[in-house]
């Protein structure tokens, strides 16, 4: 039998997203900040990109927040 679908709880699951993404946008931030003279054009380029996603994705948690609110 199929667990009923509770949905009380999805606007505090999509805020701990929403920080977990902020989390890890901020500490890849301060990587390129510290060491972005030590690594590649290419790994820079890549974290960036990354940090792109991350910030759609945050965009994203935000409007379905606010849906479920």
């Amino acid at each position: 039998m199929a667990k009923p679908d509770n949905r009380a709880d999805n606007a505090a699951h999509l805020q701990e997203h929403i920080e977990h993404t902020e989390a890890n946008l901020q500490e890849a931030e301060d990587f390129l900040d510290e060491h972005a003279s030590e690594i590649s054009a290419e790994q820079k380029q890549g974290i960036e990109a990354k940090n792109e996603r991350r910030q759609a994705s945050i965009e994203s948690f935000e409007a379905e927040k606010q849906d479920e609110s």
